[in-house]
C-alpha cells in the first residue's frame, strides 16, 4: 500500500510540475523578450547560443521593442537596450547610478583587476585622471605616430616576403601581433618581437589571449565560482594562464626598476609604464605593483585587442567592396599631392602619412566609421543599477540588476540607420564630401560621457595609417566570404581573416561595384 501511495504521489508531483512548466511557457507566448524556464530563466538558451550571442540578442530588438529583459538563473534580471535616449541616461544623464558594479567587477577581476576598465568610484577617478593627462601629452602623440608607422612598415615587409608563396595567411593574427608590438613600444618602451620571423608564439600574448578567450563565459555560467573553488574546467585553465601572465609582468616591473636606477634624470623614458611608475601627485600616492599590473593588462586590452579587431573587420569590408578601396586610394593621392603613377617606396610613402594628412581624408574616416557601426570591437557593454531607476522609455530597473547597451545591435537597426542599415555604405556619413558626426549615444562604439574612450584618436590613427599602407602596395582577396565572429570580451573574426595577398597593380582600377554585407549568424 505504501508503495502505491508513493507512486501516486510521484505521478501527482510530475503532473503538477508539467502543468506549472506549461503554464509558465504559455504566459510568455506574446512576450518579445527571451522565453524562460522556471528557476533557470533563459540561461539554457543563452548558453546554447553562446557561439552567436550577439545575433541571438539582436533578434529580440525591433523598432518598438528597444529594451529587452533577459531573466537568467534564480530570477536574476539583465536589461539590454538599444535606445539612444536610454544610452544617454546610462552613460551621462544619470552616470553615478550606473557603475560597473560588483558582479561585473568580480567576473573580470582575476584578469582586469582594479584597472580603469573594471574600476568604479575613487579608484576609477584616479586612473582616469592620470590616463587623461598622459594621453594629452605631446611627446606620447609624437611617439605613437612614429611607432605606428614603424610597425606598419614591418607588417608590409613581412607581407612582401609572403607574396611569392601564394599561400593564404591570417591577416587578423598579424594585426594582433602588430598592435602587440606597438603597445610594447608605447607601454614598455621596448621593441616588440611578435612580428619578427618566424612568427613564434610570444608567452605574454599567448597567455593573454587564452584568458581573454574564455573568461567572458563566466557571464552566462552561474557555476563558475564553484569551478574556480575546485580548480576544474575552464577555471583551471584561467588560473594556470593568470599565474604565467602575472609572473611575466612581475619580471617586467623588476627589470624596469633596475634599468631606471641606471638612467640619468636627463634621460628619463617617456613610455607609459615609466610615467605611471613615477607618478605621485595630488596626495594619491604612487602606484603599487598590483596597480601597475592592472594598468598594463587594461591598456593591452584597450590598445591591442580592439584595434586589431577593428583592422580585421575593416579589411573584410574593403575586400567585399572594392569600389570603396578605389575611393580611398584616390582620396589618398589627392591628400598627399601625388599622381596616380607615383613610384614612391614603402618608407617614403609612409613618411608622408602624418597627422595632418590623415585628418584631410574624410572618405577614409567615413569608411572606417561605417565598419565600426556594423562590427564594433566591443559589441556589448554592461553596467550595474545602483538604485531603482526608470529609463526614458519607461522601463523600470531594479536595484542590483544589470543593464547593457548593445552597439552591435544599435548599428543594425533600421529604426536608427534606415532601411539600408545592413549595407556597408560610407556615404551615409558624408554631406558634400565632409564627414558628419553622429551622436555618441547613437554610435557608442567608444562609449560616451565621462567614460569616453581616451584612446579613440590613437586607435583611428593606427588603423588609418596601417590601412593606407596596405592598400597602396597590396591587394587582398578573401579565402572565405562568409565569416563569423567569435564571442569574447572583444569581437574578432572566428578562425581569423584568411586572405590571399598579392602586389597591387600600378594603376587604380575605375571599375565600380556594390555589395551589401551578409547578416552574421
Amino acid at each position: 500500500m505504501a508503495v502505491v501511495e508513493a507512486f501516486l504521489w510521484l505521478i501527482a508531483i510530475m503532473a503538477a510540475s508539467f502543468w506549472y512548466v506549461w503554464l509558465h511557457r504559455w504566459q510568455q507566448q506574446r512576450s518579445q523578450d527571451p522565453k524562460t524556464w522556471p528557476l533557470f530563466g533563459a540561461q539554457w538558451e543563452a548558453m546554447a547560443n553562446m557561439h552567436r550571442l550577439h545575433c541571438w540578442i539582436h533578434s529580440f530588438f525591433s523598432s518598438t521593442h528597444r529594451t529587452v529583459t533577459l531573466r537568467t538563473f534564480a530570477g536574476r534580471k539583465i536589461y539590454l537596450t538599444v535606445d539612444p535616449l536610454n544610452v544617454y541616461h546610462i552613460l551621462k544623464g544619470n552616470f553615478q547610478n550606473y557603475p560597473k558594479g560588483e558582479r561585473v567587477h568580480s567576473v573580470l577581476h582575476d584578469f582586469l583587476g582594479n584597472g580603469i576598465f573594471n574600476a568604479d568610484g575613487e579608484m576609477w577617478k584616479k586612473h582616469r585622471k592620470i590616463a587623461s593627462f598622459e594621453f594629452s601629452n605631446r611627446k606620447l602623440k609624437q611617439m605613437s605616430i612614429a611607432t605606428f608607422r614603424h610597425n606598419a612598415l614591418r607588417l608590409l615587409s613581412l607581407l612582401d616576403e609572403r607574396v611569392p608563396s601564394r599561400q593564404p595567411l591570417d591577416l587578423q593574427d598579424l594585426f594582433f601581433r602588430m598592435t602587440m608590438d606597438s603597445l610594447c613600444q608605447l607601454i614598455f618602451g621596448i621593441e616588440g618581437s611578435s612580428l619578427s620571423p618566424p612568427l613564434a608564439k610570444i608567452p605574454f600574448a599567448s597567455t593573454f589571449d587564452n584568458i581573454n578567450d574564455i573568461i567572458i563565459a563566466r557571464l552566462v555560467n552561474p557555476f563558475w565560482k564553484i569551478q574556480r573553488a575546485f580548480n576544474i574546467g575552464n577555471e583551471r585553465i584561467i588560473k594556470q594562464n593568470l599565474t604565467t601572465l602575472n609572473n611575466l609582468i612581475v619580471a617586467v616591473l623588476e627589470e624596469r626598476r633596475k634599468a631606471t636606477k641606471e638612467i640619468k634624470s636627463s634621460e628619463e623614458r617617456c613610455d607609459l609604464l615609466s610615467q605611471f611608475m613615477r607618478y605621485n601627485g595630488c596626495g594619491d600616492g604612487k602606484y603599487s605593483d598590483d596597480e601597475l599590473r592592472d594598468f598594463i593588462i587594461n591598456f593591452m586590452v584597450a590598445g591591442r585587442d580592439t584595434t586589431a579587431v577593428a583592422l580585421s573587420w575593416f579589411v573584410y569590408c574593403l575586400c567585399r567592396h572594392p569600389h570603396v578601396v578605389e575611393q580611398i586610394q584616390m582620396e589618398t593621392l589627392d591628400a598627399l599631392g601625388l599622381d596616380i603613377d607615383h613610384d614612391l617606396k614603402m618608407e617614403d610613402f609612409a613618411m608622408r602619412l602624418d597627422y595632418e594628412s590623415l585628418m584631410k581624408m574624410q572618405y577614409l574616416h567615413a569608411a572606417l566609421s561605417e565598419c565600426l557601426r556594423l562590427y564594433p570591437p566591443v559589441p556589448r557593454d554592461g553596467k550595474t543599477v545602483l538604485k531603482d531607476d526608470v529609463l526614458p522609455d519607461g522601463t523600470f530597473l531594479e536595484k542590483g540588476s544589470q543593464i547593457s547597451y548593445v552597439p552591435y545591435s544599435m548599428g543594425r537597426l533600421e529604426s536608427l540607420w534606415g532601411p539600408d542599415a545592413l549595407e556597408y555604405k560610407p556615404e551615409r556619413w558624408l554631406k558634400d564630401g565632409v564627414f558628419q558626426h553622429e551622436s555618441p549615444f547613437k554610435f557608442p562604439v567608444f562609449q560616451a560621457g565621462p567614460r569616453t574612450c581616451l584612446g579613440k584618436d590613437y586607435a583611428y590613427l593606427q588603423i588609418k595609417m596601417t590601412i593606407l599602407l596596405l592598400l597602396q602596395f597590396f591587394k587582398f582577396d578573401l579565402v572565405n566570404v562568409d565569416v563569423k565572429y567569435r564571442v569574447m570580451m572583444v569581437m574578432p573574426i572566428a578562425g581569423g581573416l584568411n586572405v590571399y595577398v598579392s602586389h597591387k597593380m600600378p594603376r587604380v582600377s575605375q571599375k565600380r561595384s556594390m555589395n551589401s554585407l551578409p547578416v552574421l549568424s
